[in-house]
């Protein structure tokens, strides 16, 4: 008998859910997890303008980007308006 790997534990397994049979909870997720990245990007940001490093310029302009995709793919996807969302 091949052995199965083993689930995560529960609630652990819970925490990551996404209900991918409802739609409203696949928005809420995407929506949270794009503000996520975007206000990591920006505290990116903010790291590498204290630091003075060489090459932060090329970095920062790479990074506000990257937000300003996130945002846009928000704003086209409507997620900004995702029930239970901050926006």
């Amino acid at each position: 008998m091949a052995s199965q790997p083993s689930d995560p534990p529960e609630n652990d397994q819970d925490r990551r859910s996404v209900r991918l049979d409802q739609h409203e909870s696949v928005r809420s997720h995407v929506h949270r997890r794009l503000n996520d990245e975007v206000a990591q990007l920006e505290r990116r940001i903010e790291t590498l303008r204290l630091a003075k490093s060489p090459h932060a310029a090329i970095m920062i302009s790479a990074y506000e980007r990257m937000i300003e995709r996130k945002k846009g793919f928000i704003e086209r996807w409507r997620l900004g308006n995702a029930p239970g969302g901050s926006e």
